[in-house]
């Protein structure tokens, strides 16, 4: 195949808008945030499995103290009763009755009293806990939302890439020959289509060409279009080639 090395030279300048668009498709499809989202999200599940926990425990330890409320509810409600009995009764007997029955209910109210300055003890550490839990879900949601926003804004940059490196291509694209660029496409297919050569290595595959295959390409016109003997990129010639 023949073409000008001027048109040859225009090759450069499509891959490497390929390769901008190329990074630019891949950045947009799979952002690098994406990770530490994927990443705050299993965290988040686990520490949230954690409040789970912490919240049960609570939970429990509130109904505990609802129930020791109502038990000393009840025991004042009895001890109401009997005092009134007891004022009003002449029964000694009766009245002896009520007297230890309301010792009883003094003891039993004093045990329920210090059973509830446990639970509320115990009540306080697990609000404590919960609240430091919520704290840490609270700096992982913070996370995820900057990491989630982050990766937005390199999506759409990258896309803003995207479409102005596919722009650009179709421009120089348009101005090298069909032929030419029909052979740079096929290659570009399977790799790097095109790439320089320059002292003496071909800057598609980064290969330094054997002298053999250097004097191969001294023996072609300026407008042969030849391949890299190494990766089969269309290898455009410069004054800088080292030939």
């Amino acid at each position: 195949m023949k073409a000008r090395p001027a048109d040859q030279l225009l090759l450069i300048e499509v891959a490497s808008l390929d390769a901008t668009i190329r990074s630019a498709d891949h950045q947009r499809r799979n952002p690098a945030q994406t990770a530490r989202v994927n990443e705050l999200l299993a965290q988040r599940q686990s520490e949230s499995a954690v409040l789970t926990g912490l919240l049960g425990e609570r939970d429990d330890a509130r109904a505990e103290l609802g129930r020791l409320e109502s038990d000393v509810a009840l025991v004042d409600a009895r001890a109401a009763r009997d005092t009134e009995r007891l004022a009003s009764t002449s029964n000694v007997k009766e009245a002896q009755g009520l007297e230890h029955e309301l010792e009883s209910l003094a003891k039993r109210k004093s045990d329920l009293e210090d059973a509830e300055l446990v639970i509320m003890e115990r009540l306080e550490t697990a609000d404590a806990a919960v609240a430091a839990q919520e704290a840490v879900i609270a700096e992982i949601n913070a996370a995820g939302a900057q990491a989630s926003s982050d990766g937005k804004a390199a999506v759409a940059a990258a896309t803003a890439t995207w479409e102005a490196a596919t722009r650009d291509r179709e421009a120089v694209a348009a101005r090298v020959p069909d032929d030419l660029l029909a052979a740079y496409d096929r290659i570009a297919a399977r790799g790097v289509g095109a790439g320089l050569l320059r002292r003496k290595a071909c800057e598609a595959c980064h290969m330094v060409l054997s002298g053999t295959d250097l004097q191969t390409l001294r023996q072609a016109a300026p407008d042969d279009v030849v391949m890299c003997p190494e990766c089969g990129a269309i290898l455009v010639r410069t004054d800088e080639s080292g030939l």
